[in-house]
């Protein structure tokens, strides 16, 4: 089977440009499943009911999210009543809104889907380590395993991919908006890639207004992100699985731009 991931969906923009070039993709590539990080599909930053209902609507079958999940107050009670958008598994459980894995079907094949939380440079929580064996533990009746994981550095991201091989059928870094050129199957099976990258402003600094990021570089002063506009990419990865072994057998890492699906 084919599972699409989609790198972080940025603003009003990103949603927009995703909806029709998803439904394109999909046909295109017999796409089965899709995974997308909708952490900063709100405008400014964080998720609302409005930005994650624009993902599932427009084919998203599973919402990842990170460190700015819970950016939106609104968004917890809608995070304790739909279990296929998931926060990162190493927040508290017991005090925390909302779930950070799921498990569902697609034609008979159990799909298991963790986020993770990276803790360089972010939140000290659970260690994603221990927060992996643990979503691992909780999907050993899922044919397939995917983990979303949201981190800053590349060091923790790689060494978790090699942590996990063999122990899940793939893992896709999120979070940076900038894509990486490291897609691989590693040695026991289990695809990677550091980062899918971001889906939003082509003419931004990670979907943000350009002025906005170098003011607050130059003056080091608080100031309001705002969204860019403009013509956008989708950045994301295929990773095709055998479900019957649960490895990884094929990878391919894209960058949609708005000419895609045009007639030639």
């Amino acid at each position: 089977m084919k599972i699409l991931c989609i790198g972080d969906v940025v603003g009003k923009c990103g949603c927009e440009f995703l909806r029709p070039k998803l439904k394109i993709l999909k046909e295109r590539k017999n796409i089965d499943f899709v995974i997308a990080n909708g952490e900063n599909s709100a405008e400014g930053n964080g998720i609302t009911i409005l930005s994650a209902e624009h993902l599932f609507r427009s084919g998203v079958n599973v919402i990842t999210l990170g460190n700015h999940a819970f950016g939106r107050r609104e968004i917890r009670e809608y995070l304790d009543s739909h279990d296929k958008i998931i926060r990162p598994n190493n927040y508290p459980k017991e005090t925390t809104p909302g779930v950070g894995l799921c498990k569902t079907e697609f034609n008979n094949i159990k799909i298991g889907v963790a986020n993770i939380l990276g803790t360089v440079f972010l939140e000290s929580l659970k260690s994603p380590f221990e927060s992996f064996d643990e979503a691992v533990a909780e999907m050993q009746d899922c044919n397939v395993k995917i983990i979303d994981f949201h981190a800053e550095a590349t060091a923790e991201k790689r060494a978790l991919g090699f942590y996990a091989d063999g122990k899940v059928s793939a893992v896709f870094g999120t979070h940076t908006h900038v894509q990486t050129s490291d897609e691989v199957i590693l040695p026991s099976g289990t695809g990677y890639i550091t980062d899918v990258g971001m889906t939003g402003v082509i003419d931004s600094v990670l979907g943000i207004r350009k002025e906005i990021s170098i003011e607050r570089f130059t003056k080091k002063l608080p100031i309001k992100f705002q969204g860019a506009s403009g013509p956008c990419k989708m950045e994301c990865i295929i990773f095709e699985i055998n479900e019957s072994t649960g490895k990884t057998v094929g990878t391919e890492r894209l960058r949609i731009f708005p000419c895609f699906g045009s007639p030639r």
